[in-house]
């Protein structure tokens, strides 16, 4: 079997429609009820729904074999995975957002609110740009407005909750998308069969673009 997590929410959605359109479906996962592990013994999947932010864990960890997680995760937390292929989905960016007219004064430490501090550390580090990071879970977007920081750091995907709250992107920092991820140890272990599958998903991937 390989073990494949899954990420919750839209996003596992089209990940496991991409899966199960290459060669690997699992009728169990579509069943209502309360199981948390679904097999498919002919097709040797066994799939399991995790946190998106935690997909990385249990294939660095060794419970999953693959899964699918998406760039930010994986720049954030640096996991020991390979990193296999670019699924070409759930594509958005990680960008700098500030208050409207916001004006950087070099000569004082920048205020950063933000979920991603190393992602943000490491992008002001590479400008050379002194900074305090406001680490936050939820909701930053009301920070610039409170006034607690200058500016944020976040995904940003159409833009709308920014605009609500009188705020704008002045900066990309990189571009995300949800990317196919193996355990090093399952890749050499069962290297014949995770490369057959990123094979199909690939196959798959390039015929879904040509349409």
């Amino acid at each position: 079997m390989i073990n494949i997590a899954l990420p919750k929410g839209r996003l596992g959605e089209k990940v496991l429609d991409i899966f199960e359109k290459s060669g690997y479906d699992c009728p169990a996962i579509h069943e209502q009820n309360r199981k948390l592990v679904f097999e498919n013994e002919k097709n040797g999947v066994r799939y399991f729904w995790v946190k998106p932010s935690d997909v990385s864990i249990y294939v660095e960890r060794g419970a999953a074999d693959i899964g699918v997680a998406g760039k930010d995760i994986l720049l954030e937390y640096s996991p020991d995975v390979y990193e296999l292929y670019d699924l070409d989905i759930g594509k958005c960016r990680m960008a700098v957002a500030a208050c409207k007219n916001f004006r950087d004064n070099p000569e004082r430490t920048l205020r950063v609110a933000t979920k991603f501090p190393n992602i943000a550390q490491n992008y002001y580090s590479r400008k050379g740009r002194d900074i305090d990071i406001i680490k936050l879970n939820g909701s930053i977007e009301i920070a610039p407005v409170l006034k607690m920081s200058d500016v944020i750091v976040d995904i940003v995907e159409t833009g709308t909750t920014l605009k609500e709250n009188n705020l704008e992107p002045i900066e990309t920092i990189v571009h995300i998308s949800a990317r196919l991820i193996s355990n090093k140890v399952s890749y050499k272990f069962k290297h014949g069969e995770i490369i057959t599958l990123e094979k199909n998903i690939k196959d798959f991937c390039a015929k879904r673009k040509d349409i």
